[in-house]
């Protein structure tokens, strides 16, 4: 992103107030209805910011979701005329700062943490007066990363180009590797050596002097430079950093592996596992789902913040669990046995490493950080919670809420319903492109997103619809393929997504008319293209020929500007009338 618009209205605002000593950059990023987090893993945040001025107010990165409310000081409503409370705003973790604010620091020198310290204590402290304001970024592309689903959301994001010419083909060329673009989102070194039976899958990435063997399938993956991939190799949403050996018959599913770690032949490593730096897994070896892994031992009183801390290895470690909980497929697991070094290694299976714990959180949360997708039993369980809020929820169980009579002073964003729906569908779906939802779990989190939204399935249809035809869009855009054949390939790999809620003519309506207004108003380079589309809908099975002549029906006594698309489309319909025409004289 450009700092320059931020920048210059830090400084023109610096000017008129002097008690303005930060600017923070935030944009829109709507948290999920079941999990409460933000795609990059991060819990949704609460902030409270004056409309006119932009002035933050309140700020809450840790609200009681449990509640389903906040509590805020009268004091801000009753100092200020109007306000709008977001949780639909994502920090960037981007701010511009005066240099009272290095003082601040100097002064109380108990702030330790940007914004749990020193954001929230200046706008409590009633003394020295200092504001704080808010940019929202429109346009750019920024986003931090502090967590393992964030590196893997971002990474994606890079993957697809949305943070162009931060891309790979365009980076490794001023680095003087070079990296090309080709079909699906694949990008490989040119020195790649690549067997002729090994599959490389959409939204991959294949580092220089990097060798892959017979049989394998890479798949939604990234592989670092200098690596060899031995034979019947599966790695399945994986980032595999540079000189890693992956032997024969290993099995890598959504995980991290760090550089110069060793997998020997037929090992198993299960999705959310992190093997840090020149980990070795032994023969046959599997390690178990959300297991970190380390040659190091886990330093103690570790402080988890927004801010990077290094931890002093040297300050005493926690009795970090040895390797014991792995189990060889072909070895009987023995009693762990400690070397010189302090290590632990597990009899004959050849591992070495110590198990790092997650915190207070504990195993039973790491799907929430993880670069693994939420377990579809998680989310199950997540929208069972929500449907039991949405049927028990009465005026008992909430604070006390206003009349809809009353006039309120808090300025409410009155934003059609199903436009705020189908943003959360578009980002969803956005998730599944990249591989951290897979279609069943997809499914869910709409179902869920829409008994939060009380809308109908048919209400899922057009929505559901916009999104896979904006990322064919985003595709023809970022490739030099045309429009009409990633349309094409983008309704053959998500029909079924689709079918799942074109279950009636009423819902395959909804296709054909969200189609209509895409074409006229938010995506109108589909225009000229609304007749070829049209019979890839039918063939694909997403509208049937019931729901194609019903529109067109209604259209016969319509205005001329809401025809435009059935008599583009009169060659086809009078093709699908002779052939139901045809059919009814053969069965007589």
């Amino acid at each position: 992103m450009s700092l320059k618009d931020a920048l210059q209205e830090h400084m023109d605002r610096k000017k008129k107030d002097p008690l303005a000593v930060m600017t923070m950059i935030i944009k829109h990023s709507k948290p999920s209805i079941l999990t409460h987090q933000t795609r990059l893993g991060n819990d949704e945040i609460v902030m409270a910011i004056d409309p006119e001025t932009k002035e933050l107010l309140y700020y809450e990165d840790r609200a009681d979701n449990s509640h389903l409310y906040v509590t805020i000081d009268k004091d801000i409503l009753t100092n200020n005329p109007s306000l709008q409370l977001h949780n639909d705003m994502e920090d960037c973790y981007i701010d511009i700062c005066s240099p009272e604010v290095l003082s601040l620091f100097t002064d109380n020198f108990d702030y330790q943490h940007l914004r749990r310290h020193f954001v929230k204590g200046l706008l409590v402290d009633d003394i020295m007066g200092y504001k704080i304001y808010t940019h929202e970024l429109r346009s750019g592309y920024a986003a931090r990363i502090d967590n393992f689903r964030s590196y893997d959301t971002v990474s994606k994001d890079v993957i697809q180009r949305w943070t162009y010419p931060m891309v790979p083909d365009v980076i490794s060329s001023r680095d003087c590797s070079e990296s090309r673009l080709h079909r699906q989102g694949i990008y490989k070194a040119s020195d790649v050596t690549l067997s002729h039976s090994a599959q490389i899958g959409a939204n991959s990435v294949v580092g220089s002097g990097t060798s892959i063997g017979d049989h394998c399938k890479v798949l939604n993956s990234v592989i670092g430079e200098g690596c060899k991939i031995g034979k019947n190799v599966l790695i399945n949403g994986s980032y595999i950093w540079d000189n890693v050996i992956i032997e024969d018959g290993c099995k890598v599913s959504n995980s991290l592996v760090c550089g110069g770690v060793h997998l020997k032949a037929g090992a198993i490593v299960e999705p959310g596992c992190v093997l840090s730096f020149n980990v070795e897994v032994g023969k046959n070896v599997g390690v178990p789902a959300h297991s970190k892994v380390s040659l190091l031992p886990q330093p103690s009183n570790e402080d988890s913040d927004e801010e990077l801390e290094y931890a002093d290895t040297n300050s005493g470690v926690t009795e970090s669990p040895p390797f014991s909980s792995m189990r060889s497929n072909g070895d009987q697991a023995t009693v762990p046995s400690e070397d010189e070094s302090g290590t632990f290694e597990i009899g004959t299976c050849g591992v070495v490493g110590y198990i790092w714990t997650s915190g207070d959180t504990g195993i039973l949360e790491e799907w929430r950080q993880s670069i693994a997708p939420i377990p579809k039993e998680k989310l199950e369980e997540l929208q069972h919670a929500v449907s039991e809020d949405d049927g028990s929820e009465d005026e008992s169980n909430n604070p006390t809420q206003p009349d809809k009579d009353d006039s309120s002073d808090i300025a409410v964003e009155d934003d059609d319903p199903f436009s705020k729906f189908e943003k959360e569908v578009e980002e969803t779906f956005q998730r599944a492109l990249g591989g951290g939802v897979n279609q069943d779990n997809l499914i869910l989190e709409i179902n869920g997103l829409r008994l939060a939204y009380s809308l109908q399935h048919a209400d899922c249809a057009g929505a559901v619809f916009y999104s896979v035809m904006k990322s064919a869009l985003v595709a023809a855009q970022s490739t030099n393929d045309t429009l009409l054949k990633t349309t094409a390939e983008a309704l053959g790999k998500w029909k079924d997504l689709l079918r799942n809620y074109t279950k009636t003519v009423d819902e395959e309506m909804e296709i054909l008319l969200k189609f209509e207004e895409m074409c006229q108003e938010t995506t109108k380079e589909f225009s000229p293209l609304f007749s070829k589309i049209l019979p890839f809908l039918y063939d694909t099975e997403v509208v049937s020929e019931d729901a194609i002549m019903r529109w067109a029906e209604e259209k016969e006594h319509a205005d001329e500007s809401d025809k435009v698309f059935v008599k583009q489309s009169e060659a086809f319909i009078q093709w699908l009338k002779e052939a139901e025409e045809e059919d009814d004289e053969e069965e007589e």
